[in-house]
């Protein structure tokens, strides 16, 4: 069976469609909070795996006073 192919997401293109930053990007991956696809040395993430976030909601993190 063929999957349609799927654009993978590097990290500064997965900040700018979530609109967050880079560094919580990498924390989202490193608690697994975000699936990805490693290719060598590369980390990419699927439209799927973002539209996925958008479709779930995530809430922003409260600023520390």
């Amino acid at each position: 069976m063929n999957q349609p192919v799927q654009h993978l997401n590097k990290v500064p293109e997965v900040a700018e469609k979530l609109s967050i930053s880079e560094k919580t990007v990498w924390a989202w991956i490193g608690a697994r909070r975000l699936a990805v696809h490693r290719i060598g040395r590369s980390v990419r993430v699927s439209d799927l795996e973002i539209e996925r976030i958008l479709t779930a909601g995530y809430m922003p993190a409260l600023d520390r006073q």
